[in-house]
This record gives structure tokens, sequence and C-alpha cells, in this order.
């Protein structure tokens, strides 16, 4: 007679199988799909100039947005307080009416902040609870948490670098800083999401080991997101419309005046020609991964490939349009893409050198 243990209907449900990792794998790409749209909206803020329309943090209250003209006229007391308002909105003769355009931009952007917070604290007590989480995940999921976290306070701490003193823009490093926790987020999510993936399929399955090759392609991609974010920040899209040349010059003419360090990190004609060129270091980059993660994963060879091609392009046409809202948008939605596709590509070279390590 069967045991209880290894009845067939039971043993669909035991923690075990791969059932429990493969709902985890789910949630974690739920979780990493908001994070996506949360940096485009993000870049959309930015580019609207709508990132210091709410000068305020309020974690309740705030989910809502103003629903009477009471209300409206309050906000926009607050923000024509600013030196946004102040030194630049205000010239352009901003009413109520632009003013509502650049609030629902950040209003959403804080929305989707607290969707990821939710969706993933909430996912992550749900699982915990009912004691379905794999050995040794436990701390990586709780890290993400606070990484999550931390991202939301870096969010907090760039807007008020443009509420003070004369700023009519928030801190293009604490902006760099709030992007790229953002994305560090997301790589978290798709790698820990591929591993949940892997022990689904296999539960004897060990996570995957980051190789020396793709911390050095990651490397080099940090340093492209890096000089995007500087670009974003100090507006030095509108350094140059034209490409490849700058203003018709291969290399632009580069104040040097104020020295080197403070050239290289805030001079707008510098940052748009390093981030262009420092681009074709990171393709380089990322076809080596795309080759090496060919052997375990082709699907991530191609989705390497199809990503840094399509962001490229887009790069381009956003320089040449005079950076249009919506060409940029896409460029930082596919920048985002190439991050999560990176990832998939890293873990698929670990499983790669694994398998490797194992034959020999």
């Amino acid at each position: 007679m069967a045991t209880l243990a290894s009845s067939p209907a039971l043993a669909a449900t035991d923690p075990r199988d791969g059932a429990r990792p493969a709902v985890i794998a789910l949630w974690l790409q739920a979780t990493a799909f908001l994070v996506v749209c949360i940096v485009v909206v993000g870049g959309i803020t930015r580019l609207t100039e709508s990132g210091l329309s709410i000068t305020e943090w309020n974690v309740a209250s705030g989910v809502l947005p103003p629903l009477t003209d009471a209300q409206w006229q309050a906000e926009f007391a607050k923000y024509r307080a600013t030196p946004e308002y102040r030194l630049e909105a205000s010239l352009g003769g901003m009413g109520l009416d632009d003013f509502k355009f650049i609030f629902f931009w950040e209003w959403f952007h804080r929305l989707l902040a607290r969707a990821v917070g939710a969706v993933y604290a909430l996912g992550l007590v749900w699982f915990w609870a009912r004691g379905v989480i794999p050995q040794g995940f436990r701390p990586r999921l709780v890290g993400l948490l606070a990484l999550g976290g931390l991202q939301g306070l870096f969010g907090w701490l760039m807007v008020q670098s443009g509420l003070v003193g004369d700023m009519t823009d928030v801190s293009h490093f604490r902006l760099s800083v709030h992007l790229l926790t953002a994305l560090a987020l997301l790589a978290g999510l798709v790698w820990t999401a591929l591993d949940m993936r892997r022990l689904a399929r296999d539960p004897a399955a060990r996570p995957a080991p980051l190789t020396g090759a793709s911390a050095t392609v990651a490397a080099v991609l940090f340093v492209q997101l890096l000089l995007g974010a500087w670009v974003a920040g100090l507006n030095a899209g509108h350094a140059a419309y034209d490409w490849p040349l700058m203003n018709g010059r291969l290399v632009p003419e580069i104040d040097w005046s104020s020295g080197v360090l403070w050239t290289l990190t805030h001079d707008p004609f510098l940052l748009q020609w390093l981030h262009r060129w420092w681009a074709w270091i990171a393709v380089a980059a990322l076809v080596w991964l795309a080759r090496r993660a060919r052997r375990a994963d082709r699907r991530a060879s191609i989705a390497v490939h199809t990503a840094f091609g399509t962001m490229v392009l887009l790069g381009i046409a956003t320089v040449m349009s005079e950076v249009s809202l919506w060409i940029a948008s896409a460029h930082q939605l596919v920048g985002a893409l190439t991050v999560a596709a990176t990832v998939w590509a890293m873990h698929a070279d670990g499983i790669a050198r694994r398998s490797q390590t194992a034959a020999a």
C-alpha cells in the first residue's frame, strides 16, 4: 500500500518540489517589472522637470493627489516657494494647468515606488510566514528589501538637494545614486529569479556564481550607466544635436579651467562625449559576455545583442531629435532592459563556468 508521503497527490504539494521556487520567481519577476516601470517614469519625471513639483514626502496622505481646487492651490503655493519656480519656471509664465502636468509625473513616480515596496514586502512576509523560501535565500531576499528602502531614501535626498539655495535642479550626483540603486535592485531581482527558476527545475541546483569576466562587464556597463545619469542630471543631452560629430567636431571644445576633476564630473560637453564613446567599449564588453553566455543559454545571448543594439540606436536618435521626450524615455527603458539582459547573460556565464569546472 502506498504511504501518504509517496502519494502522487501529496507529493505534488511537497514544499521540496519545484512549485514553490517557481512561484517565488514569478513574484520576483513581477517586482522587477515594476522597477523597470519606475525607472522609465523616473526618466520622464526628469525630462519634464517634474521632480521638484512635490516638496514633501507624505507616505500615507501622499497616495492621493489633490482632489479639490483648494488642495491644488495649496500644492502650487508650495512649489512657487521653490528656487526652481522662482528662478526658472516662473519666467515661462507657468500656470496651474502646467503645474498639474508636472505634478502628475512626480506623483505617479512616487505611487510606483509605493507599489514596488508593497508588492515586495508583502510577498516576502507571505513566503516567509509559510516557510517556503528555499534554504540560504532568506538573507538575500532581506538584502533586496533593504536595497529597495535605500533607493527610496536616496530618491528623497535627491529631491531635497533641489529645494535649497538657488538650486533649479537636483544634484546630478544624488540622481545617479538614486538611478543606479534602482538598477542594482533590478539586477538583484533578476538574478535571484533566475536562481529560483533553476531550483524549480532541479531541487539540487546551487545559485549561479559570479565569474570574473561577468564582473568586468558589469563594471564597464556601470560606467556607461553612471555617465548616462550625469548626462540626464546636467541636461547634457542638449550640449550637441549632431552625430557622430559634436557641433561639427569630433572632440568638442572643453573648458578645463575649473580643474580636471570638476570638468570630468560637471562639464556637459565632455560628459556627452564620454557617454557617446564609452558606449562602444560597453558594446564590445557585452558582445564578449553574450558569446560566453551562449554556451549555457542562447536566449540570453540574443537578449543582450537585441537590448544593446536597440539602446545604441535610441541613444543616437535621442541626440538627433534634440532630446525628444518619448525617444529619450525609450532610451532609458531599453537601458533598464539592457541591465536585465546583461544579468541574465552573467547568470548563464556562471552556470557555464560551473559546468566546465565540474567536467574538468
